[in-house]
């Protein structure tokens, strides 16, 4: 990583330095089905979208839905290279499948944060300010 990296927010006055991602690989043949699931809306999801979307979170730009390679992130900070996924149901008894897909997204580079789908519905403060913890413990220092 180069040493001059972008300062992109700050966070209770730390700054949060750019962890671009360049080139990420893109299933185009996913879209539509990204596009669904934006407009289906889980609601911890939804919960969630509406304290980052707009700049809301520090003014940190958030994508909802993305699409990396052959799967769909929940949520996807670009200058962070930050995948947030909110782990629910879905994810019972895919705990390979979970891996090779986190793995994936490791080997291109990208972080991922889990948030239980559970705590987004019953503990949204302080989810928020955990995921606050984790943004400036990575990227809040020069590396």
């Amino acid at each position: 990583m180069e040493n001059n990296r972008k300062i992109i927010a700050f966070i209770n006055n730390q700054p949060i330095f750019s962890n671009y991602i360049e080139n990420l690989p893109c299933n185009i043949q996913l879209k539509s089905r990204a596009r669904a699931l934006r407009k289906a809306g889980v609601l911890s999801e939804v919960i969630f979208w509406l304290q980052v979307h707009k700049g809301m979170f520090w003014k940190i730009d958030f994508d909802r839905q993305r699409i990396i390679g052959n799967y769909i992130v929940d949520f996807y900070i670009k200058t962070l290279g930050l995948i947030i996924e909110i782990d629910g149901a879905s994810h019972n008894n895919k705990e390979k499948y979970d891996q090779k897909r986190d793995d994936y997204f490791i080997s291109l580079g990208l972080k991922i944060y889990k948030i239980s789908d559970l705590r987004v519905k019953h503990d949204l403060n302080n989810v928020m300010i955990e995921l606050e913890k984790y943004i400036t413990k990575e990227f809040g220092k020069k590396t």
